[in-house]
């Protein structure tokens, strides 16, 4: 498996493992099994071709009831999910942008227009003697052109990545980042350490938050001092904690600042 190197804001470049082709085919099969699962059971029991009949009723409703959630799945999960769908999930991946952190909004876009180049989208419903898995299966069949590109392109990047500067890596650690940032704060007892953090773009903080994930999973001790020296220099902080417990009650103080704004 490939390493490469992200840059971030605060000129720290970051390790990160690319993803193994196989296991970006298992997780594409996993989203895949489930939009083919989602399709048959609204197919099969949602309609009841007995009431609605065949024809203009059943493939306006189709398309408003299967043929958009599918359309959509993937774009929506990155966008929520933080950069994963539930088969990239299982398989411990994740896309992240090329400059470092969470991809914006425009990044998820753009790489999601990139699949109407990549396989043709399920976009209908259910043709008369032909079966839902079939029709939705059938997108994998050009996945073949995806495959190739993923070989031969240097981070292993499909034409969305190319064109969003996002790459898909393994995001595997011991320990959740979402473990030790995202929690639960006593709104009344809790303790502000360092409000100079919201002076921080939400770019700094997902780059902060990477440099703790990469420091768990490789313990890279270094990184996290790197990182809390620079963000000290910034905000200007004096302070004795030690770096990865810096970085922690930093991002602690931004989620509970930006809860209570």
């Amino acid at each position: 498996m490939a390493s490469i190197q992200i840059a971030t804001p605060f000129n720290l470049p970051l390790d990160f493992e690319t993803a193994e082709l196989h296991k970006r085919i298992f997780a594409y099969l996993v989203d895949l099994f489930i939009m083919a699962l989602y399709a048959w059971i609204v197919g099969n029991f949602v309609y009841d071709t007995s009431v609605t009949g065949v024809g203009q009723a059943i493939y306006g409703w189709s398309i408003l009831f299967i043929s958009v959630p599918i359309l959509f799945y993937s774009l929506v999960s990155e966008v929520f999910m933080h950069g994963q769908t539930l088969g990239k999930k299982i398989f411990d991946l994740r896309v992240m942008s090329l400059h470092g952190g969470e991809p914006s909004l425009s990044q998820y876009l753009l790489r999601w227009i990139f699949r109407f180049f990549e396989w043709p989208l399920v976009f209908g419903v259910v043709i008369p003697g032909l079966g839902v898995l079939l029709q939705v299966f059938s997108m994998a069949i050009p996945g073949i052109v995806v495959v190739i590109t993923i070989a031969v392109t240097a981070k292993g990047q499909r034409l969305g990545d190319l064109a969003a500067a996002t790459i898909l890596v393994n995001t595997r650690v011991n320990t959740s980042i979402n473990d030790t940032v995202f929690q639960e704060v006593d709104q009344h007892n809790y303790k502000v350490m360092f409000p100079e953090v919201m002076r921080l773009s939400d770019r700094d903080i997902n780059t902060i938050k990477s440099v703790l994930s990469n420091s768990y999973n490789r313990k890279h001790q270094d990184l996290a001092y790197r990182t809390a020296a620079r963000v000290q220099s910034a905000l200007k902080i004096q302070t004795q904690l030690e770096p990865i417990i810096f970085l922690e009650k930093l991002l602690q103080d931004y989620n509970y600042l930006a809860t209570k704004e």
